[in-house]
């Protein structure tokens, strides 16, 4: 007998519906054999549903049984067809109805228990967009299901409790309800206050300009002098995301696996903080079966390189295109994936190998030689990319230990989060027919329509563009980093004051 159930598998972000033919045969030699494309992990369920089922009370048919996952030209993976398998063969030898117009996912335990699965909030997705009423998948990944409204998320608990709910039985299952949760799949909490970071006034004041406009920033300094503890303070100074971003960072992390049991939408800001000895499929993504990597698991957040000189040459330029366009398509022979990769890139190096060029008190050991090596590591089209470039002087120890209880305290990360929370909402009602949500984001034609400039700034612009040698790429970043200045400023217009700021951090480049 040959019965069909409704499942899906995902490719990158993307859902496609596979159709799970199990039939049940009446004569041939007790087999059983899986088609249409499986991995190793789709391969090995069949003893993961033979046992699950002995093991939940139903008997497992000694008959040649065939499962198919349709289209079969399509690549299967993952372990997550075990539900949908084990329906399949206990609807043909039990006759249990299954519901019409629903998807069953979800990987069997030995026992008939249900695991967390990957990907449940983009199943939910796909059943919306296709008129799907009803979606059958683990308890443990049904509230992060739940989140889509307009679909029913039934979380089951076991295989057993599943067949008695068909059979109107006692183990009745209520669909899910949403229940908003606070998640922790990644430490992106600020390990520092602003208020903590002390004689860098013009890296905080940097740090703000980056945050409330999304823009790159680059930081060059000795040793010691502040760069990653600016850094790791950012995430304290970061708006929380929209709705329309927490969905699409959300969507990332299900479809990576990152989500934990129980877990909903993501509302905090990524920070990503990779080690220089990173690969570049770790950085960009990739694989046989492309993956996210971490400039796609820092969208709409902070990708943090620590020591950028210290990264590949090959790994550092592989950025290019992604921090141009925002997105990222990793292609393979039997795929294509599409990751989107809108990310603020926050960087950091020292002037040269020993890190003391230029130091007001101790002396630099590199030559001249060591020093150029040094800095082609980083090349000129990838800093052209950075809209801000600061360089932190070295903090005065006698600053340090000064007792500061009688002075004004200094600004904390509460109050610049404030004033960043402001240019970002402002930003957002800018940008609410457009298909972008940060300055840093804008395109040429953007540019023209809400970057309205005056004659005496556009003279300010071309002269320094002439001083400085700005290529036409870091002429726009400008108006963009004024753009976010005025904001920040609660100001309408551009004005001179704000473009002469933006220049200051491109003398640095």
């Amino acid at each position: 007998m040959l019965i069909k159930v409704p499942s899906a598998t995902n490719s990158g972000l993307h859902t496609i519906k596979v159709e799970v033919e199990v039939d049940v045969a009446q004569k041939g030699l007790p087999t059983f054999g899986i088609v249409g494309l499986p991995s190793k992990a789709v391969d090995e369920s069949k003893e993961r549903v033979r046992t699950a089922i002995v093991n939940s009370g139903f008997k497992f048919p000694g008959n040649r049984i065939v499962v198919n996952l349709a289209p079969a030209d399509v690549p299967k993976e993952g372990s997550f067809y075990d539900l949908p398998i084990a329906l399949g063969i206990l609807s043909s030898t039990n006759d249990i109805k299954l519901p019409e117009n629903s998807l069953f996912f979800g990987e069997l335990s030995l026992d008939g228990s249900l695991r967390h699965a990957k990907g449940a909030l983009l199943l939910a997705l796909f059943a919306k967009e296709r008129g799907i009423d009803n979606i059958f998948i683990p308890q443990e990944s049904a509230n992060e299901a739940a989140v889509i409204e307009g679909v029913n998320v039934y979380p089951v608990e076991s295989l057993k409790i599943l067949l008695e709910h068909f059979s109107n039985e006692e183990g009745v299952i209520a669909a899910c309800e949403y229940k908003e949760k606070d998640i922790k799949i990644f430490d992106n909490q600020a390990e520092f206050d602003m208020k903590e970071v002390i004689g860098q006034e013009q890296g905080k004041r940097a740090m703000e300009i980056a945050a409330a406009g999304g823009h790159n920033l680059f930081m060059l300094g000795s040793p010691g002098c502040g760069k990653t503890m600016l850094a790791r303070a950012l995430p304290g100074i970061l708006p929380e995301l929209t709705e329309e971003e927490s969905l699409e960072v959300t969507k990332i992390y299900s479809a990576s696996g990152y989500m934990p049991p129980g877990g909903s939408i993501i509302k905090i800001r990524p920070f990503r903080s990779p080690h220089h000895t990173t690969s570049r499929v770790g950085l960009i993504g990739g694989g046989s079966r492309p993956q996210a990597g971490d400039i796609s698991l820092a969208h709409r957040g902070v990708l943090f390189l620590d020591e950028f000189n210290e990264f590949p040459r090959s790994v550092i330029e592989s950025l290019r295109q992604p921090m141009e366009d925002g997105n990222l398509t990793i292609s393979r022979s039997m795929e294509k994936v599409n990751f989107p990769a809108q990310f603020m890139l926050v960087a950091s190096a020292n002037p040269c190998p020993c890190g003391f060029l230029n130091h007001p008190k101790k002396a630099c050991t590199c030559t001249e030689r060591q020093i150029q090596e040094y800095r082609k590591r980083t090349s000129g089209p990838i800093l052209d990319r950075i809209d801000l470039h600061v360089d932190l002087p070295v903090v005065d120890t006698n600053k340090l230990s000064q007792d500061l209880k009688f002075k004004e305290p200094l600004e904390d990360s509460q109050q610049m989060r404030q004033r960043i929370t402001k240019a970002r909402q402002k930003q957002n009602q800018r940008f609410a027919n457009e298909p972008i949500h940060t300055n840093a984001e804008m395109k040429n034609r953007h540019i023209k329509k809400y970057c309205s400039l005056s004659k005496e700034i556009k003279q300010l612009l071309n002269q320094a563009s002439v001083a400085f040698h700005l290529s036409a790429r870091a002429y726009y970043k400008m108006i963009k980093v004024a753009r976010t200045i005025a904001d920040l400023e609660n100001s309408d217009e551009i004005n001179s004051s704000h473009m002469a700021e933006a220049l200051q951090y491109r003398t640095k480049a």
